[in-house]
């Protein structure tokens, strides 16, 4: 059966985190100072929890009139546009706004013209939100001097991390009298703590339901995770050791003088001024793994040189000087061009590139991001694998680790494992746990997005019906639409796949 379909049934299903693997700790993860490495391979202790953002209370359908149209112009990464989606989404559910369809700024970050229609299944993202809000593809044409002209939306610069009140009050007022407004830039344009958790629950129904990628874009994915299944389990890397975000870090004295330039040159250009100094920077947790580090990371847990990893990132800066120590240590290493079909590149380029690697990388036993921030690939992953059943997640705890590379670049190698393993063992591993600042809602939707099968606090308790149940009655048994059956290799009964799921 194939996995990429198993993720693309579960835009419409909610997920039953698998309970194997390790003992859960207080909040259902586990925290462990000793660990059969091949134990990593499965999923994480879920403690009785699944993945659930049905609504748990009255949840009215959007009122037939609403109060004008949202346009959103979502600029940045593909983690940035999925969140800013999201956030449109419950936006103009506060609102009460008809949204057209979010824009994605493909053209200055990814140098495509993808947009929405190229990268995610429209059909399904309109009739997954049916429910929740009016969707529309365009502005609609208005009469003006006996001629049809679209409606022209006013243009607001929505302040970075809004609060629902200025939605409901300025940016709504605005709405009423222009009958559209438009809103750009909208990344990190609505606050992430919203004390509602139907609206956050809204959220991680946009995310990991609504937003479904197109079937070239789960065809190709599917096939290289096929592909490296054939041979066993494999590992994911999100292996940020990229020229913007080494800049953007201001993590630059490991380079030769040259390499410096370009990147002192870079940040200088994308970003705001402002004094770094490397030593400091690092100590803190602020610089990206080497992938060097990676390598000693992972030896110390305890994987070998058989272990098979895919790599999802851009062109590393410094290029084989960084990349041969981490060669030496784990040879078994892939990309989408490497182990993807034939003529893969026609088809990965940009925006869409991206999602192959974040269908890879969600699909895969175990991942491992080494760099999480504000604005990365990493966090929406790492979010939507908690979801979809608490894979196991390697997260590198930067700053703890940090004083440990650099005694043993002082020659101070005595311990050195030990030390590693100290700091690694010492995490959830992709299992359910509390969100503490600053970790994203994004990254950890729980609570709010779960529900426990056994519960002791009835609020907890797991809805009877699937969200569709719950929101409308009639899609209970609708068959799954517009799936290209061509794009697998022998899929067998969706509907059997969903009585397991649920």
């Amino acid at each position: 059966m194939c996995v990429a379909v198993a993720v693309l049934v579960a835009g419409t299903v909610w997920l039953c985190a698998s309970s194997a693997g390790f003992m859960g700790g207080p909040y259902g993860g586990y925290r462990v100072q000793d660990v059969d490495v091949n134990k990593l391979w499965t999923t994480a202790g879920s403690n009785g929890w699944r993945a659930s953002s049905a609504p748990r209370s009255y949840w009215p359908p959007p009122p037939a009139e609403t109060n004008g149209y949202l346009r959103v112009r979502c600029n940045g990464g593909l983690n940035q546009q999925r969140s800013a989606i999201c956030n449109a989404v419950v936006a103009a559910r506060i609102m009460n706004a008809t949204l057209v369809l979010p824009e994605l700024d493909t053209n200055s970050f990814w140098r495509d013209k993808s947009g929405f229609p190229g990268i995610y299944d429209v059909p399904h993202f309109l009739k997954t939100l049916k429910h929740d809000v009016h969707i529309v593809t365009s502005l609609p044409g208005i009469m003006s001097k006996g001629k049809t002209k679209k409606l022209k939306a006013h243009k607001i610069v929505p302040p970075r991390d809004a609060p629902l009140s200025w939605y409901t009050t300025l940016a709504l007022e605005e709405m009423k009298k222009h009958g559209a407004i438009y809103l750009t830039p909208f990344s990190h344009r609505l606050a992430e703590d919203i004390d509602d958790p139907e609206l956050q629950r809204l959220r991680c129904r946009v995310n990991y339901h609504a937003l479904r990628f197109k079937p070239h874009i789960m065809k190709i994915s599917n096939e290289i995770v096929n592909k490296l299944r054939s041979e066993g389990h494999f590992m994911s890397i999100h292996l940020r050791f990229e020229m913007d975000m080494l800049a953007f870090a201001g993590c630059i004295d490991i380079f030769t003088p040259e390499e410096q330039k370009i990147l002192i040159e870079y940040r200088e250009k994308n970003f705001a001024k402002k004094i770094l100094v490397y030593k400091d920077r690092r100590i803190i947790g602020k610089c990206p793994l080497t992938p060097e580090e990676v390598g000693l990371i992972l030896h110390a847990i305890g994987f070998d040189n058989s272990t098979r990893i895919y790599l999802a990132s851009g062109e590393i800066f410094g290029g084989d000087r960084f990349m041969s120590p981490f060669r030496a240590m784990f040879p078994r290493l892939d990309n989408h061009s490497s182990v993807g079909p034939e003529k893969l590149e026609e088809n990965t380029r940009g925006l869409a590139g991206s999602a192959v690697d974040y269908m890879v990388c969600l699909l895969s036993d175990i991942f491992m991001p080494t760099y999480d921030g504000p604005s990365n690939f990493a966090n929406n992953l790492m979010g939507h694998r908690l979801y979809y059943g608490f894979q196991t997640t390697i997260t590198p705890n930067r700053k703890a680790l940090a004083p440990i590379f650099m005694d043993r670049e002082e020659g101070h190698v005595t311990g050195f494992e030990d030390r590693v393993r100290q700091v690694m063992f010492n995490t959830h591993f992709g299992g359910p746990h509390k969100r503490i600042h600053p970790e994203s809602f994004y990254t950890n939707s729980w609570p709010e997005c779960f529900c426990h099968m056994n519960p002791m606090n009835p609020s907890d308790k797991c809805p009877s019906d699937d969200p569709h149940d719950v929101l409308g009655g009639q899609l209970q048994n609708e068959e799954i639409e517009d799936v290209d059956l061509k794009t697998t290799d022998k899929i067998e009964s969706i509907t059997q796949i969903e009585e397991t799921m649920i």
